[in-house]
């Protein structure tokens, strides 16, 4: 399949998906990828004949929808924000749940996959933060679409390449090698739960309200400007005000987010206005 036909279809159909194709530039290839094996699974020959399949099957966007969801999950990715986390954030919403009466810090991992952001949380608090707050426990949701990612999560066993950016205070001991494999501690697995949930259309509000949301290099990088706009209203309803909404290093709000104030020091982060 040549690059410039693949570009071409997905310019014109991601819109149907409410998908901005600004945030698929990059990461095409995978895409591309993804739709020439679905191409050959149907047997057919082009990328034209593939556009039919869609018109005479609708359900067939649905499968199109599921080709075009971009997947990067290791623990303590963009290192940055996670020494921000465990410096500042959490201590400061931990802080503000002591002063709601709130039993547990709760934070929602939006776009979780594999579990590896949920699992870096749950090592921070557990490792270094709760000792601080011994009268407060952490509850982490993890939402994904993808089934299979979030079976993954849930077992917490990982090959050594998505620990590399682990800090080497939080990696020693946390793991049992399994298989050659590192498998997460069962007792540094506590309160931490999964849920096969899309954004789009549903919040876990039932373990809400959060005083944490972490939604990074998903929303606001792939959806469009009238999904980004649900999803962040979805956001600004089930987190406490005074809340935390942390995005991807290199992504921004919708100008017309009122209720929502960027941190002056911590960049891709805003709070609840509240």
């Amino acid at each position: 399949m040549r690059d410039a036909h693949c570009t071409a279809f997905l310019q014109k159909a991601l819109p149907r998906l409410h998908l901005r194709w600004e945030g698929f530039r990059r990461v095409r290839r995978q895409v591309c990828r993804r739709l020439d094996r679905r191409l050959r699974a149907l047997g057919l020959d082009s990328l034209d004949a593939y556009q039919e399949q869609l018109e005479r099957h609708p359900e067939e966007w649905e499968v199109l929808d599921s080709l075009c969801r971009v997947t990067i999950s290791r623990f303590w990715r963009d290192r940055a924000v996670f020494e921000a986390l465990g410096a500042r954030l959490l201590p400061e919403l931990a802080a503000l749940a002591q002063v709601r009466g709130d039993a547990d810090l709760r934070a929602w991992s939006v776009g979780c996959a594999s579990g590896e952001e949920p699992w870096s949380l749950a090592l921070l608090w557990h490792l270094e933060l709760g000792t601080r707050f011994p009268k407060l426990g952490l509850r982490v949701v993890g939402t994904d679409l993808d089934a299979q990612l979030l079976e993954r999560a849930s077992q917490a066993v990982y090959p050594g390449s998505s620990l590399r950016e682990l800090p080497a205070r939080l990696r020693a001991g946390a793991f049992e090698i399994a298989d050659d494999n590192h498998r997460l501690r069962a007792d540094l697995r506590s309160g931490v739960e999964f849920r096969r949930e899309d954004v789009r259309r549903q919040a876990p509000v039932d373990r809400g309200p959060f005083q944490l949301i972490l939604c990074r290099n998903l929303a606001f990088t792939y959806f469009d400007a009238h999904v980004q706009r649900e999803v962040l209203e979805r956001f600004a309803n089930t987190l406490v005000p005074r809340g935390a909404l942390v995005v991807g290093t290199h992504e921004r709000l919708p100008c017309d987010a009122p209720r929502f104030e960027p941190d002056p020091d911590l960049r891709g982060v805003y709070r609840l206005s509240g």
